[in-house]
């Protein structure tokens, strides 16, 4: 939370750095209880001497706030959110439950599409999935893994409808834009297209380049306004040391190191391993459909993209948004060979 609410404010005091990290601890303190007040400063046992830092030294608590920056859309909603009258805590909270019911109407429309005529079986399926652990724990998180999970059943809900190419679009600019690390996604979602629809048409389609090339543009500009460090600063700090001071020594590590953290990291990896594997297993069983199993192929493959990038394999809310688009291909899989369960008359 103090990441996000400190971007607040650094748009609201961009001069006023000392101002920013003040206000972001001093509001966070009037709402959080007292033992969750105290781990994000981290005075808790064992002593987090990274959270103390950030708390008491405004260039620590500043070099920080990149990391939270490049999530562009994520931080205007809480802006707008912050002057429609919420406290800055309240924003960074509230928006995350905004979008866990916002999200559960998208899905409700996307099975509703998917089983057709059988509301029963999509209003089951909806409340089951909600409810699922990591689902109603991004829901209480102060993290933008909810507010990008219902740009992703908008996407979805395209897929399934076969909205137009630039609409289509405009959703994968829309994920870009609220969080960056999507971009192997939104890019090879776009390639993918391209080249099925080369081979299935003999056609190439020089907008889907366009569309590369603006959502390329994007990402590098968020990184170079945002002043972000880079992914090897990212994952120093995760995997290895959490530096008080980003500018105080180099992240360096070796590909040694990285193998190592990424192998044991695997290990933990089961979950998603076999839950991905699985809905990928059954979607080619269910369903002949060459672009069915290919989009659901790229899904899959972008879930171990995101992991070599940020394998945080302990963290499922980093997985479940790809995780549920694979299980709605599965559903649209089953729907189209039995007919969407519809009911039958009798002649």
């Amino acid at each position: 939370m103090p990441g996000y609410v400190g971007c607040l404010y650094t748009l609201k005091f961009p001069d006023s750095p000392d101002k920013v990290r003040i206000l972001t601890y001093t509001e966070i303190q009037k709402k959080a209880p007292e033992l969750e007040y105290k781990d994000i400063l981290g005075t808790l046992k064992p002593a987090d001497k990274a959270r103390q830092a950030f708390a008491n030294n405004t260039k620590a608590f500043t070099e920080q706030l990149p990391y939270y920056h490049i999530k562009v859309g994520y931080n205007l909603a809480i802006l707008i959110l912050y002057e429609l009258g919420f406290s800055s805590p309240d924003t960074v909270t509230f928006l995350s439950i905004f979008s866990y019911f916002i999200s559960g109407l998208l899905l409700f429309l996307i099975l509703k599409n998917i089983f057709p005529e059988n509301y029963f079986l999509a209003i089951i399926l909806t409340v089951g999935i909600m409810l699922l652990p990591p689902i109603t724990d991004m829901s209480r998180g102060a993290t933008p893994d909810m507010f990008v999970f219902q740009i992703l059943l908008v996407f979805m809900l395209g897929f399934i409808k076969k909205w137009n190419k630039w609409i289509m679009f405009s959703i994968l600019f829309a994920i870009t834009f609220t969080r960056p690390d999507y971009i192997p996604f939104t890019l090879s979602y776009l390639a993918t297209f391209a080249v099925y629809g080369y081979i299935t048409n003999k056609k190439l389609d020089f907008n889907l380049a366009i569309q590369g090339i603006v959502l390329l543009l994007l990402y590098f500009t968020i990184i170079k306004i945002c002043h972000y460090p880079g992914w090897k600063h990212l994952f120093y700090d995760t995997f290895i040391h959490r530096r008080a001071f980003i500018s105080a020594s180099s992240p360096d590590f070796s590909l040694e190191e990285y193998l190592t953290i990424v192998f044991n990291k695997f290990l933990t990896f089961k979950k998603v391993t076999a839950t991905s594997v699985g809905l990928l297993g059954l979607i080619f069983y269910f369903s002949k459909d060459s672009w069915i199993r290919t989009f659901s192929v790229l899904v899959f493959v972008n879930i171990y993209i995101k992991f070599l990038f940020f394998p945080h394999s302990s963290i499922f809310r980093f997985f479940i948004g790809l995780i549920i688009l694979l299980l709605i291909t599965f559903l649209y899989a089953v729907s189209k060979k039995y007919n969407g369960f519809k009911l039958r008359k009798i002649a």
